[in-house]
């Protein structure tokens, strides 16, 4: 796994922000952002795009593009694997593979970029370049890096993986969806290992401007910015928009063990759904967001009961979050309220296209450590009857809480437009 967010630019970093309850939100400072409504966001600092990757190459990508790249490489380097064309160590000190070969034939290696915009700032200078001095003066490099997916093409070119590069745009639901899809992509033949990025950066007048009309963004919080995310709270207003990018690799069971690798979590089951509803608005009932919490159960051959967490999508919407929670009771029956949930992005904002693969990474180190994370800012719960972990972490089995060992998490999705995605993640077995 790997992480540039603004709660930290590394996943221990951004477990250790999340799991200790800080916020990541910040009043956000320069000219671009002077007249806007809302000024506060989760931005990516203290990350220096010149030590990844060539100057040259720097130049000429957006932002978002050298924390995808970033993550993928400590997703990768994790994973024991470094660029054939390097002569780089992983982190466990081992040699990596040489310059003819990868773990898997590099046909069978995939990769897939999760975003709901993409390099967006690409496309908003090109038109201001337009506007300025005409045609000619439009980068050429738009053409090639200006487009959603490009970020795959760079990762395949990178590591050299042979197999389909692609990019996958669900809103929201984007990181999610792109890791189901990846498991089906292993699951049935396709490839033997998927490299999923997700990536997102919209902290930019335009998209801030255009979410603050809709009145869908927390407004009002620029004197105390940590308290804008407050999913489930009854003073909750809106979202909170957050940049950064997470990356997952994924490979099958089998192929993991042949080459000894260390699996960190199971990726049991997926499902997906449309609310064909509204272009914003979710369906009163969750009806999507159900559908996609039942076919990922069944994906998994689990029952509500089998579910021992859910990291929640939770963006502190009014229409989200009462929709979620609906969906909950649909999909999980009676056993809904007694699952223990967080909601994460109070900590680090919503990230849109990566939050999926982001609270991925968060759900793997809840099992991992056996802590769940705090809910941040909840001080009146809107609703009863709820086991939402809020205030403080919870420590399984070392703070007196009588709750189960967590051995699966439930990670929702959901986005504009109708897009529902939901993943379940299983503690690796040990026999």
């Amino acid at each position: 796994m790997g992480a540039i967010t603004p709660s930290g630019n590394d996943v221990d970093a951004l477990w250790d922000s999340v799991v200790t309850g800080r916020s990541a939100i910040d009043r956000l400072e320069g000219e671009q952002f002077a007249d806007l409504a809302v000024r506060i966001g989760g931005q990516v600092t203290g990350f220096d795009a010149e030590a990844v990757l060539p100057r040259s190459l720097a130049r000429r990508l957006s932002p978002v593009q050298h924390w995808a790249i970033a993550a993928a490489d400590q997703a990768l380097m994790q994973a024991g694997i470094a660029r054939p064309d390097t002569g780089a160590k992983t982190d466990a000190g081992a040699q990596a593979e040489d310059a003819e070969g990868l773990p898997w034939d590099r046909s069978r290696a995939a990769v897939i970029a999760a975003t709901g915009s993409g390099p967006v700032d690409a496309m908003q200078n090109a038109t201001r370049s337009l506007l300025d001095g005409g045609p000619r003066s439009v980068p050429l490099t738009l053409a090639i890096h200006g487009a959603p997916d490009s970020a795959a093409a760079l990762l395949s070119q990178r590591y050299d993986f042979r197999g389909p590069g692609q990019g996958v745009s669900a809103t929201c639901a984007s990181g999610a969806i792109a890791l189901g899809e990846a498991m089906r992509r292993i699951r049935h033949g396709y490839a033997d290992a998927v490299l999923v990025v997700g990536m997102e950066d919209c902290l930019n007048a335009v998209n801030l401007a255009s979410n603050a009309n809709m009145r869908a963004l927390a407004a009002g919080f620029e004197d105390d910015p940590t308290s804008a995310s407050r999913p489930f709270d009854s003073a909750r207003s809106g979202f909170v928009m957050s940049q950064g990018a997470g990356a997952m690799l994924l490979e099958s069971e089998a192929g993991a063990a042949v080459r000894g690798a260390t699996v960190l979590a199971e990726l049991a089951g997926f499902g997906a759904a449309s609310d064909a509803h509204h272009p914003t608005n979710p369906h009163p009932d969750g009806r999507g967001a159900a559908s996609a919490m039942s076919e990922a159960l069944a994906d998994a051959g689990l029952g509500p009961e089998g579910i021992d967490h859910i990291n929640a999508h939770a963006t502190g919407t009014p229409a989200g979050d009462a929709a979620e929670l609906k969906a909950f009771d649909a999909a999980l029956g009676a056993t809904a309220r007694s699952i223990p949930i967080s909601a994460t992005k109070s900590s680090t904002g919503h990230l849109l296209g990566a939050s999926g693969v982001v609270e991925a990474m968060i759900a793997i180190r809840t099992m991992t450590e056996q802590t769940l994370p705090p809910t941040l800012n909840l001080e009146t719960c809107e609703f009863d009857g709820w086991n939402i972990v809020s205030g403080q972490a919870r420590n399984i089995g070392r703070d007196g809480s009588d709750d189960a060992p967590i051995d699966t998490v439930l990670s929702t999705s959901f986005g504009f437009g109708g897009h529902n995605g939901a993943i379940i993640l299983r503690r690796p077995r040990t026999d």
